[in-house]
């Protein structure tokens, strides 16, 4: 996406300065939107195979195509790579050439739902043009890492080459994962706080009902989310579930002190990004840093560094809901849904509280390292992760309910809720029904996935 311009502050940003941009995502609750980002694989129907940037089935291609719809081409070094247009937010690319939906803030889960119907029915009509699909799973199920070609984007390649020296998947998190992740607002510091905490203690649980990536490399990879396994080895600094959020003192505050011990990526300067791989935004706010020594840190450069920590929930002007497989139509639309219902309906954020407020640390840890394998298996106190799901989800009903949105049709939101309460009820999800088709139906076979599971 294109950056603001680094021109130089009039003072030198403090540490005042970066809380305070953080406390600027307060907003009232009238103002509160939900925003919608989903990834999917673009895939050659011919071949299944991935695409390359250029040519005449290329990613830029695809992009060039979508501008018909009145989407501007965002460009760098002479590539295209993003589309923004102000009604329906951007287009972009990850590094394995997967395309990204980044949707607008929205007051409703209907208006999500007719912006991921538009878009996929626009990004289809040129695919198909091109003879192009695209797959709804969380992990590549065929290709390996050689085989998918790198998106010409500048900070990708700064991340490129420093991925390997802090984890051994972190490449695999760039090039073969997909997520559909929901952005949510806060009123003030202590609504931000209860609902960070809420979050980041059931994410988990939003991982394994939404688990569907079962397969690497053509064959089971013995977890059925395999995206959310290749997150606890991709770089310890910049991921995980941030115990410090549960303790006492937590705030804006904590959060930049947080930030500020997250090693940097990149600079942004005149069109180009400089490497700062492993450097300390703290060095930068006092002038030595390495890579631009004697310069001091925009807004925009914090702006910049917000992006570069990942964990499964994270803070920017809003709270990033970070820990779902991307999947199917129906599950796009569920995601924001179950996140509305949890959080901004007083009552329910109260209920959702109460459901968490005494887990512990290592039973938050334990969660976390189960979950990628057992999904709603997994064990939790005198029962299985299944039994949280259950009571999460008459929490989300019920805030969803009392919300009170209704379409044209006269509906609530509460029926995008229907494909979660399926999974739940069952215990199974949608990865365990992939694997029982590679068993069975697929002969052992990874090539029917791209039919089944495209849009």
């Amino acid at each position: 996406m294109p950056h603001a311009t680094s021109s130089p502050p009039l003072s030198p940003l403090t540490r005042d300065d970066l809380v305070a941009d953080l406390e600027g995502g307060c907003r009232p609750p009238a103002d509160w939107r939900v925003g919608t980002e989903h990834e999917k694989f673009a895939f050659t129907l011919a071949d299944n195979r991935p695409l390359p940037y250029e040519g005449e089935r290329g990613v830029r291609a695809l992009l060039d195509g979508l501008t018909r719809f009145g989407w501007k081409p965002v460009e760098e070094n002479g590539h295209v790579i993003a589309l923004t247009c102000p009604r329906h937010g951007s287009v972009t690319l990850e590094p394995g050439g997967q395309i990204e939906l980044s949707g607008a803030p929205l007051e409703t889960i209907h208006e999500t739902c007719a912006e991921v119907t538009d878009h996929h029915r626009r990004v289809k009509e040129v695919a198909g043009e091109m003879g192009v699909g695209f797959l709804g799973l969380g992990f590549n199920p065929k290709w390996r890492r050689e085989d998918i070609p790198w998106m010409p984007k500048g900070r990708y390649h700064i991340m490129r080459e420093h991925m390997p020296r802090v984890g051994s998947l972190g490449l695999d998190m760039m090039l073969r994962t997909c997520t559909v992740q929901a952005n949510l607002d806060f009123s003030s510091e202590a609504d931000m706080v209860r609902k960070f905490r809420v979050s980041l203690a059931l994410q988990p649980v939003v991982t394994a009902l939404f688990a569907n990536s079962p397969f690497v490399e053509g064959r089971p990879s013995g977890f059925l989310s395999t995206r959310s396994h290749i997150w606890t080895d991709t770089d310890p600094a910049r991921t995980g579930i941030l115990p410090f959020v549960f303790e006492d003192g937590m705030g804006f505050e904590r959060y930049v002190d947080y930030l500020l011990d997250v090693p940097m990526y990149f600079v942004y300067r005149d069109g180009r990004y400089i490497d700062a791989a492993g450097q300390s935004f703290r060095d930068f706010m006092a002038g030595r840093l390495p890579a631009l020594p004697g310069e001091r840190p925009t807004l925009s450069d914090w702006s910049d560094h917000l992006t570069v920590s990942f964990p499964e929930v994270r803070l920017k002007h809003y709270l990033e809901m970070r820990g779902a497989d991307g999947g199917p139509w129906n599950r796009l639309c569920a995601l924001p849904a179950l996140w509305v219902g949890l959080l901004y309906d007083t009552s329910s954020l109260d209920a959702a509280w109460d459901l968490v407020r005494d887990w512990t640390a290592e039973e938050h840890a334990a969660l976390r390292d189960q979950v990628p394998r057992l999904a709603l298996k997994t064990p939790f106190r005198d029962g299985t992760l299944q039994d949280v799901a259950l009571r999460m989800l008459r929490i989300a009903h019920e805030g969803l309910a009392a919300r009170g949105r209704l379409n044209q049709k006269g509906r609530d939101e509460t029926s995008f809720l229907d494909a979660l309460w399926i999974i739940a009820e069952s215990g199974r999800t949608q990865a365990e029904d992939l694997l029982e088709a590679w068993n069975n139906r697929w002969a052992g076979n990874i090539d029917p996935v791209f039919v089944e599971c495209a849009y």
